[in-house]
Formats: structure tokens, sequence, C-alpha cells
């Protein structure tokens, strides 16, 4: 596939804002789907359903909180949030999207050809423990991994996804995590045969470093721009390397 022209661009983003009115305040605001990193390095949205109706979110469900959504450049379909509006009002909206087989455009200067299987990162703002969750799966994406999906257990905090040969768990509180709780994910990963790795907003108290450091589970700091951040070598060497 060639790259985009401008033009194309132009038309493709403003097709892509959308007025959503609350059903709740009735209110009516003008919205742009997020874009995400695909691996080939393009930037990849979801096509809105200009003819659909926002829905409220009352309640969570992982299977609803993500949508198929196939790379323009490079063709590849992976999940990726499904995209939502806070309104003023308090009320969070789901927007709608297109089919599940609906392309993305690709960013302008962001097609795929000839480019490394990793580009560099683009964080996910983190605001909320979901955007915490989405920062997460997002940089897991990136790093090679794959199926990702919310993990069979839950853990004694946080939230807990996993991929193929993986679990993690995303605490979004602002408890630095313990030894505990980095004890009970290694534990339950050693049961699963999979690794695992540990993503924190507050960080991690002295022990639970140590702890990590002793288990091999890499540790990782989530800044509110979303960019994991290394906290140990192991999270240091998974960052460089790469899923196996």
């Amino acid at each position: 596939m060639g790259p985009l022209s401008s033009r194309d661009v132009l038309e493709w983003a403003m097709t892509e804002s959308v007025p959503v009115r609350c059903p709740a305040c009735r209110r009516e605001r003008l919205y742009a789907a997020p874009s995400y990193p695909c691996v080939c390095g393009a930037s990849v949205a979801p096509r809105l359903d200009q003819r659909g109706t926002p829905t409220a979110v009352t309640h969570r469900v992982w299977d609803e909180e993500w949508a198929a959504v196939r790379c323009g450049a490079c063709g590849r379909r992976d999940q990726w949030p499904y995209p939502e509006l806070g309104c003023p009002c308090g009320t969070v909206l789901r927007i709608p999207v297109a089919g599940p087989d609906a392309s993305s455009a690709p960013a302008a200067g962001n097609t795929a050809v000839g480019t490394p299987r990793r580009r560099a990162f683009q964080p996910v703002t983190t605001r909320t423990a979901r955007d915490a969750v989405t920062a997460a799966a997002v940089y897991l994406r990136w790093l090679g991994y794959r199926d990702i999906r919310r993990a069979d257990r839950r853990p004694s905090s946080g939230i807990g996804i996993a991929a193929r040969g993986l679990l993690a768990q995303v605490d979004p509180t602002i408890r630095p995590a313990s030894l505990r709780d980095v004890e009970c994910l290694w534990l339950t990963a050693m049961t699963e045969t999979a690794d695992c790795v540990y993503f924190s907003l507050a960080g991690y108290t002295p022990d639970a470093r140590t702890r990590a450091d002793a288990l091999g589970v890499p540790l990782f700091v989530l800044d509110l721009t979303g960019a994991p951040q290394p906290v140990n070598s192991h999270a240091d060497e998974l960052d460089a390397t790469g899923a196996r």
C-alpha cells in the first residue's frame, strides 16, 4: 500500500471527527477517535460509525472495551480500546465504530513500508484506571505480545491482564506495590507456566523491588504520559528485547 496523499489524510481526518450528543444531558460535542501505534510503526484508530448512537457506560465488561481494528498500512488486525468520551455531566459515552474489519487510515508520514518491526513507543495518556490498563496493554503489544486479554484469575490488588506466555498486573492505585503483591503475581504466573511483569502508578516498596530482583520480575512505573519506565534490570532487558 502506497503512502496517503495530504488530501487523503485531510479527508479521512474530517470524516473521523463526528458530533456526539450525550443521551443524558443532550449536550453535543465534536469527537475524534484517538490513535494507537501498530507494530509496523503506523498510527491506527478505529473508524467511527457516524450513523450509530452513543451509549452510556454503566458497567465495565472486558470484552466490550476492545474493538477489532485493521491497520490501513500493513493490514494487521488487532484489538484496541473502544473509543469513549467523558461528558461534563459525568456520563461516559461509548462511541459506535464501523464493522470489525473496517481499516484505519495511517497518519501522514507513518506508512510502514521498509520500517523495522518496532518503532519508538507512542504512549497513551493516563488519567484513569482504564487508561492505565490500556497503556500497559498497548505497551505489551508494542513489545510483541499477542492475544492480550483480561487474566482468568483476579489478582490480590489491581487489574490482571494476560497475553500468550505472559501474566501482567496493573496497579492504578496511589499505594506503592508491596512485596506480597509481587510474590502473588510471581506465584500465579508459575502455576500457569508463564512469565510475569508488574505495572504500577505509585512505584514499589523497597522490599518489593528487592524481591522482584530475586524472582526475575520486571517492574515498570506508569507515568501520567502512559510511558512505562523500567524500575529494575529485568524491566530494562524486557524493554530492550521485547517478547521472545
